[in-house]
């Protein structure tokens, strides 16, 4: 069947009613001549990224001693390329934000201090690379089911999730504004598993099947700790002020010690909630309160009814259904 001409007629004044939203409501549109950072730019620097991080896993195959210096020093200098430019349209971007500036009398190159965050940026790689090799051992040590560390590297989420996160976290550091969080979104898309690339983590960091994973911004976490499947670390309540406006900048997720494991569900809400080193959280406990070092928490043992619909299929022995 064949489209009727007559109804395309109709979209030229749709058009013109969509435009016009573009101006009543400003709040959700950028139509500046200053471009925004690039959702597709910063998924490349992602890549890149996770390329020098873990040469030969993805990307690139024959890598060597021959020829991984020339491989990695064609991605560092695009990766300086990208980050300065895109830095740049960040800190434009948010410089302007409330604010009415004439794109002629810009108060500070923009540019220039993208690229020198750039370089402080790339100069941490070396120290990334360094704790990211602690997170893969914590993987492998913590999952007997895994049978190397390249096992890690090629199939596990959580490693994805982490690598992202201490990127994202070391240009939040710098005070680079909209893409930290950006890559760590990419990352939840990717992998389930929501962290905020403002909370603090320590090395050997372990998160195992990974889906459902929420950390928050404010969240302190020490080092050896393994979170499963389903955790969340998040804010208990949201201070206001007199306006009934939010507060940010408060500390509003927990603090985990050293060697603490969460199983599977559990959830732990609260800034001033500490959950003490060597303890461990059973599965789906709803915690708000802090926690001695050296303590389990677990829920009451659930009671477990089973019933057949089919008697005559019942084993009397043991009343449930063979």
């Amino acid at each position: 069947m064949a489209s009727d001409l007559r109804l395309k007629e109709q979209l030229p004044k749709l058009t013109e009613r969509i435009v016009q939203t573009y101006s009543e409501i400003g709040t959700i549109n950028h139509l500046g001549h200053c471009p925004l950072p690039s959702v597709e730019v910063i998924c490349s620097v992602i890549d890149d990224l996770r390329e020098i991080i873990f040469p030969g896993y993805r990307r690139r195959e024959g890598l060597h001693s021959g020829n991984i210096a020339y491989y990695v020093g064609n991605l560092v200098d695009a990766l300086h390329d990208k980050l300065t430019v895109q830095i740049g349209r960040a800190l434009r971007h948010d410089d302007r934000v409330g604010r009415d500036i004439d794109p002629c009398e810009e108060p500070v190159d923009y540019e220039a201090k993208g690229q020198a965050m750039a370089i402080k940026f790339l100069e941490c790689v070396p120290r990334m690379r360094k704790v990211l090799a602690t997170d893969v051992q914590a993987a492998f040590d913590g999952d007997p089911a895994c049978r190397s560390m390249d096992e890690v590297i090629f199939c596990y989420p959580g490693l994805t999730a982490i690598t992202v996160y201490r990127l994202a976290h070391e240009l939040r550091l710098l005070g680079v504004p909209y893409i930290p969080r950006m890559m760590t979104e990419w990352a939840h898309r990717e992998t389930g598993i929501d962290i905020h690339p403002g909370a603090q983590i320590g090395n050997y960091f372990f998160i195992d099947h990974g889906t459902g994973v929420v950390i928050g911004e404010t969240c302190e976490i020490g080092d050896h700790v393994k979170l499963y499947q389903g955790v969340t670390l998040g804010a208990l309540s949201f201070d206001t002020d007199g306006d009934g406006n939010l507060v940010r900048g408060l500390k509003r997720h927990p603090t985990l010690e050293d060697r603490v494991v969460i199983y599977a569900n559990a959830t732990v809400l609260g800034g001033k909630t500490i959950i003490g080193h060597d303890s461990v959280i059973g599965s789906s406990v709803w915690l708000t309160r802090s926690v001695s070092p050296f303590t389990t928490v677990v829920l009451e043992k659930p009671n477990l009814r089973m019933r057949a619909d089919r008697p005559d299929e019942l084993d009397p022995a043991m009343n449930y259904r063979i």
